[in-house]
Parts: C-alpha cells; sequence; structure tokens
C-alpha cells in the first residue's frame, strides 16, 4: 500500500473508531467530549500504548491497564494544554476504543 492509500486507509479507521466511542459513551460523558478531543485521545492512548511496551513484538498478549492508560492520557492533555479531564470519563473512551476494536477481529 503506497502512503497515500496507506494514510487514508488510517484516517478513515480513526473516523469509524470516533463515531463507534461518540455511540458508546454515556450520554453524560459523550457530552464531555468534542470530537477533536476524540480524536486527540486516540493519538494519546497509541502513545500510551507505545510507551508501555504494548506495541512490541512480543507484547501480542498484553493486558492493557485502562485505569493507567486514562491517567496517561489527562496528564498528556493537561500538558498540551488540550484541557483538563477527569480521568474516570477518559476510561470511557478508552473502554469504547477496546471495544471497538472487539469488532474489529
Amino acid at each position: 500500500m503506497d502512503q497515500f492509500n496507506e494514510e487514508l486507509f488510517f484516517a478513515e479507521e480513526d473516523r469509524k473508531t470516533v463515531a463507534f466511542i461518540q455511540g458508546y459513551l454515556p450520554q453524560d460523558v459523550k457530552d464531555k467530549f468534542s470530537e477533536d478531543e476524540l480524536y486527540y485521545f486516540l493519538d494519546a492512548f497509541a502513545e500510551y500504548c507505545e510507551t508501555a511496551g504494548l506495541m512490541d513484538d512480543d507484547a501480542e498478549e498484553a493486558e492493557i491497564d485502562i485505569e493507567a492508560a486514562a491517567d496517561f492520557m489527562v496528564v498528556q492533555a493537561k500538558k498540551e494544554k488540550i484541557g483538563n479531564f477527569d480521568a474516570e470519563d477518559v476510561r470511557w473512551v478508552v473502554d469504547g476504543q477496546l471495544e471497538f476494536w472487539e469488532t474489529q477481529e
């Protein structure tokens, strides 16, 4: 796959993931995140997975610590001046992303 098509593929996957998460979140949590913030959290979650070593070749069966991921993402969002978020709310976003992945297997 050439780079352009690969970028289109990943952009479409991100769009599907965000749409799934928006439908997955409880209404009171959904209202706390803009679409752009959900896209940000997709990247922040990928960064968490990378820093936690979950992207390594031997990490296929690695367990994702949802609380640790949410805490990491909250700290990153604050550091990058995206906003101040509650880790409990961000846990829903992480859980929604993991649920989406389950539907893709």
